[in-house]
């Protein structure tokens, strides 16, 4: 395995001098990591559902994980609610996590993950009121990071995933982002490979979607998360070994048959620098996209989890963006 060496992140993006934007101090309940938010707006407001995974940061124990619910004004000031809007815990399944929010057709959809005693699956939900979920997919294990576009295309709905192809993959955790398109949410088919690892150069490892798709006039203004593994990596964390680095990659793909990447940015859009990114996290050297919001100005809202511990914000204009995701050969 190649090693990446050092990275920076794009120019083209600022990170928010006030983060993290959302943190376990800020939720009025048992919390503990809060990271890896769906972000929207709805109805004049910015809306969150952030991942709350709670326990003892003391004895660095994980008890459970249910989802939050938060609102802003601004997009940088957040009220959490009084409770958590979601979880789950069956005989099979032990947590949801990981939501991405998604306005379509009039109602709002979440996409999220959940750990089964069977595998990870992907799931849809839809809601009228944050509180209230009715699931309408769950995808046979294993899958996850499931994203969905924010109109229908070619009459279908369409949604970017990521498999996890163990075998077929030569072992160990080399995954690709996928496309699958659908009549009515609920089966999902005609699936395609959008993107390799290998086409990424800051990735050995593994890459997978991140937040929503935005449409613009060039293609829809996707993000991807890109990781590369370097055995030399010790302890960066929790764990006794953490030698991942995770990064934010962005491309754009064609607005009519987004199977086709058709601008990829050679080099990170965000890359793991900050002090609430690379130390005291649950897992350092870490960034992960998980919201977009195009505002009419062109200013793009990149909300990411840190450290998988807080939730952060970074701005750039999406004339940028699109600039830096060169032809594909």
């Amino acid at each position: 395995m190649q090693l990446i060496g050092e990275l920076k992140s794009s120019p083209a993006i600022t990170r928010y001098p006030g983060n993290p934007v959302l943190s376990a101090q800020d939720v009025p309940y048992p919390a503990m990591l809060v990271f890896n938010a769906g972000v929207m707006k709805y109805q004049g407001k910015y809306v969150m559902v952030f991942r709350n995974d709670y326990g003892s940061l003391e004895d660095q124990r994980l008890d459970g994980t249910n989802l939050g619910l938060a609102f802003s004004d601004d997009g940088l000031r957040w009220q959490v609610q009084p409770t958590p809007c979601w979880a789950m815990k069956t005989d099979e399944v032990s947590r949801v996590y990981d939501p991405r929010l998604m306005l379509l057709d009039g109602r709002i959809y979440m996409c999220f993950a959940v750990d089964t005693r069977h595998g990870v699956r992907g799931g849809i939900a839809v809601t009228d009121d944050f509180y209230h979920y009715e699931i309408v997919h769950m995808s046979v294990p294993d899958n996850r990071n499931m994203v969905l576009f924010s109109e229908r295309i070619g009459g279908k709905y369409v949604r970017l995933e990521r498999p996890f192809p163990v075998y077929g993959r030569g072992g160990g955790e080399r995954f690709d982002i996928w496309l699958s398109d659908s009549p009515d949410l609920v089966y999902w088919g005609n699936s395609d490979l959008v993107l390799g690892v290998e086409h990424v150069p800051y990735a050995n490892l593994k890459i997978g979607p991140a937040a929503p798709p935005v449409k613009t006039p060039k293609g829809w203004l996707t993000t991807f998360h890109a990781v590369d593994f370097d055995s030399g990596r010790g302890k960066n964390g929790w764990e006794a070994k953490w030698q991942k680095r995770y990064t934010a990659g962005v491309m754009l793909l064609d607005l009519d048959d987004p199977r086709k990447v058709v601008g990829l940015a050679r080099s990170p859009l965000l890359a793991p620098e900050a002090p609430y990114e690379i130390s005291g996290g649950f897992r350092n050297n870490a960034v992960f996209p998980c919201g977009l919001v195009l505002e009419d100005d062109g200013e793009v809202k990149f909300y990411y989890g840190a450290a998988d511990t807080t939730t952060c914000l970074a701005t750039a204009d999406v004339a940028d963006l699109i600039a830096m995701c060169e032809p594909m050969a």
